[in-house]
Formats: C-alpha cells, sequence, structure tokens
C-alpha cells in the first residue's frame, strides 16, 4: 500500500485499531470485519462504544479476544500504531461524530488509514494536523493516475480467472475470493487475489478501489490488474463489486466483468435476503441469475457460473446445510458456504485441482 501523504517513511500496518463506532457488526462494518478475520496486521482493539466490554469472538464470530472498547483513549492502551476506519458508510464521507477521533488519534501519534471517499488527505484541518504531528494519512481508495481504457487483453490470458458476482452488495464476494485465493495457495497452485475495493486493498496490501475510478476506465483498472496478476498466477481470483441488479451499482460490476474478462463466475448470494438491500427490487431466483449472468458476458467472451457461494453466517447449522442442498437442487450446479464449511468444494467445482 501506498501513502498519499508522505512524511519520509511508509504507513505503519502492524498493530491497528479499528473505528467502527455504533456498527461493529458483519453486515455493517465490512472493512473492520474484513481485517479482523483476513487481515495479515494485528487488531488489538476495536471501538465500538455499543458493544463495549465484549470481544470480536462475541460480536463477528471471528477475532477472538480481541477487545472492543469504548474510546480512542481505552484503545491506545493496547497499543496501536495505527487507526483504521472499519466502516465504508454509503456516500463515503467521514461521520462529523469520528473527526474527532481522527484528529485525536493523530495527536496520539497514530497514523490514520482510510477507505472512505472522502480523502482524508484533501482536509485541509486533518491534514495539517497530520503534518504537525509527523503522522502519515493513507487514502486507499483513491485511485492512481494515467489508467487505462480496456484494451480487451483479458480474454486471451492462459491465467483461470474467476470472478465474484453477487445477487446484491454485501453478499460475500471479497470474503470468498479470498477464501478461494487461500484454499488454492494450501492446494499448492500458483494464486493471486485482485482486489477492488478498499476492504481488499487493506488486506492484501495491493489493489484499486474500481468504485471511485472515473467510469471510463474501470475496466481498464480490472484489466491492468488481472494480466499483471496472471504474469505469476495460474489462478487468479478477482474481487467482485456490486450487482447486476443493484440500480445504484451496477455500473461498476459491468465494468469488472467486461475488464477481467473471467473464463469463470462464482455467484454469490444471501439465501435470507430477497430484495436488493436498500430498495424494492426483488432478488430473482438463482437459476436465472446464472442464465442472466453468463448472457450478459457471451458478446464478448463466453464464460460460465461454475458454483453458488451462499453466506449462511445468520442461519443455524442444520438450516444453512439444507439451504445449500436445495440451492443445489435447484441450479444444478455446486453450492457450498466457502467462510462457513471451506472452500474445497466451490475449488472443486472450478477445477482447481491439487498441484502435483
Amino acid at each position: 500500500m501506498t501513502s498519499n501523504q508522505t512524511q519520509g517513511r511508509a504507513p505503519r500496518f502492524d498493530r491497528v485499531a479499528l473505528l467502527a463506532e455504533g456498527a461493529f457488526e458483519v453486515e455493517n462494518a465490512k472493512t473492520a470485519v474484513g481485517i479482523v478475520r483476513y487481515g495479515r496486521c494485528r487488531t488489538v482493539a476495536v471501538i465500538d462504544s455499543t458493544h463495549a466490554g465484549a470481544t470480536a469472538g462475541d460480536i463477528i464470530g471471528v477475532g477472538g479476544d480481541v477487545p472492543i472498547v469504548s474510546s480512542l483513549e481505552e484503545a491506545l492502551a493496547f497499543g496501536p500504531e495505527s487507526l483504521v476506519i472499519g466502516i465504508a458508510p454509503r456516500g463515503g464521507a467521514l461521520p462529523e461524530a469520528w473527526r474527532r477521533v481522527v484528529l485525536d488519534a493523530l495527536d496520539a501519534g497514530l497514523d490514520v488509514l482510510s477507505g472512505l471517499h472522502m480523502f482524508l488527505s484533501q482536509d485541509p484541518e486533518i491534514s495539517a494536523r497530520a503534518a504537525a504531528n509527523g503522522g502519515m494519512l493513507m487514502d486507499v481508495r483513491r485511485p492512481p493516475a494515467g489508467l487505462p481504457v480496456a484494451q480487451g487483453l483479458a480474454p486471451g490470458l492462459d491465467a483461470n480467472t474467476v470472478l465474484t458476482v453477487g445477487t446484491d452488495c454485501c453478499s460475500g464476494k471479497m470474503s470468498v475470493s479470498l477464501e478461494l485465493t487461500n484454499g488454492a495457495l494450501r492446494r499448492g497452485l500458483k494464486a493471486d487475489f485482485v482486489p477492488t475495493g478498499q476492504t481488499g486493498i487493506f488486506i492484501w496490501g495491493k489493489g484499486i478501489s474500481v468504485d471511485a475510478t472515473v467510469a471510463d476506465f474501470i475496466a481498464g483498472a480490472a484489466e491492468m490488474m488481472v494480466v499483471e496478476a496472471a504474469q505469476s498466477a495460474d489462478w487468479v481470483f478477482v474481487e467482485g463489486q456490486g450487482s447486476l441488479y443493484h440500480p445504484g451499482y451496477s455500473g461498476v460490476t459491468m465494468g469488472l466483468i467486461h475488464g477481467s474478462a473471467p473464463k469463470q463466475l462464482v455467484l454469490c448470494h444471501l439465501p435470507t435476503r430477497p430484495q436488493v438491500r436498500g430498495y424494492d427490487v426483488t432478488i430473482p431466483p438463482l437459476s436465472e441469475a446464472v442464465r442472466y449472468h453468463e448472457a450478459v458476458c457471451q458478446p464478448l467472451f463466453p464464460t460460465r457460473v461454475a458454483c453458488i457461494a451462499l453466506n449462511t453466517y445468520s442461519l443455524p447449522e442444520d438450516e444453512a446445510r439444507a439451504v445449500i442442498a436445495q440451492t443445489e437442487d435447484e441450479t444444478g450446479l455446486p453450492a457450498d458456504d466457502c467462510v462457513r464449511f471451506g472452500p474445497d468444494r466451490l475449488l472443486d467445482a472450478l477445477g482447481a485441482s491439487r498441484a502435483g
């Protein structure tokens, strides 16, 4: 990761406190939850006064005994090097109540890392405070300069490019992509993860947040990352964004599809959500969603939905397994919750056999 404000050193990302005030839950704090679950850094504390006294394991089921505290002052006792903004609210602005926390963190000598659409490094007060205290501000959602228009290079790659797509936002596309990547690596395969959003960038240490990219260059950004990953990986797992059914974010999804030109798709679905979140849009049957995604790709390149990744975190295990079986009956495709039960069945469906 690179920073947007330089103080003669790289930003610190070994020991972090996550700011998720009032929102540290699976669906409401995607960035914080993703870092706790998959981050290569150590999360030393989560700030959320509504869950203070509990642990990450208590609230989100992962993270073990990472403490949840009520304030930055309490978090400082655990020795963080950086404060990470742990939510990505709709519109991407910094909640006004958090401004004081960010300023206090800089005064305490911490770096501040953000995935908001609002760039902290462009805020005069915050930027000045960082400079005065020798702190770093990192805006990982800022796209790099000079992104290209897609040239149609990805369909000709030898790598097995797999894109996760979803029936809605927040359906598990990033988590599924990471589980598949890590599972492929455990099988001894040459695999890489292509982060396309702020949380994935925090976790993997590289990538481009395509939802902050000028629309003409979304496909080009995806193509550039896939081509780069394919130079050293036989399996390239691309983190999906948005949904073709989402009235607000479908353009980002289409740009990723055309830019990455996946040879296979993994369709992600939250079975307890009948409508697109925040809209009066009914999610169609999965068999229909499979046909639709394959048809969208067909004019430019052939692809197939190889399997269904279900997000069953809110269901008891017996109900989750019943939904998985029902999905397989409905679609005729392998289905599983790879976060809950492991990625092996979905990797087998993709043809990602063990090396050797």
